[in-house]
């Protein structure tokens, strides 16, 4: 089976990341990072907090507050669900799509948590 790749790509104010399935399908984004060192470093951040991170579902009330590092899930605007994984330090480190249902949200952390540390990095 083929593992996720990050793909790096040239930002307007420097460089972003996306992490993809096997499929090719987009799983997480990076913010734009000032440069290609620290967009990679952002990848190796992920690498290291996605296996271990808890989940904090902040869809639910009265959820329970988890350190980090975490993947927050949440709702947005248009009620879709949504994740963003938080490092250590509290700093977002890759955000997700919008998912309609709570369930393809958690298997979008899944699969990052899978495909991460062994994901290939190729610059596009």
């Amino acid at each position: 089976m083929a593992n996720g790749k990050f793909v790096i790509k040239e930002a307007k104010n420097g460089f972003k990341f996306d992490l993809k399935a096997s499929n090719g399908e987009v799983i997480a984004s990076s913010q734009v990072y000032k440069s290609l060192a620290t967009a990679k470093n952002g990848i190796e951040s992920i690498k290291k907090n996605a296996p271990a991170a808890a989940v904090e579902d902040q869809s639910k009330a009265g959820y329970a507050a988890q350190k980090n590092p975490k993947f927050e899930v949440y709702t947005d605007k248009k009620g879709e669900f949504r994740f963003r994984l938080k490092a250590s330090n509290g700093q977002i480190i890759a955000t997700g799509e919008g998912y309609k249902a709570l369930k393809s949200c958690l298997n979008g952390i899944e699969s990052i948590k899978k495909n991460a540390p062994v994901a290939d990095v190729v610059k596009e």
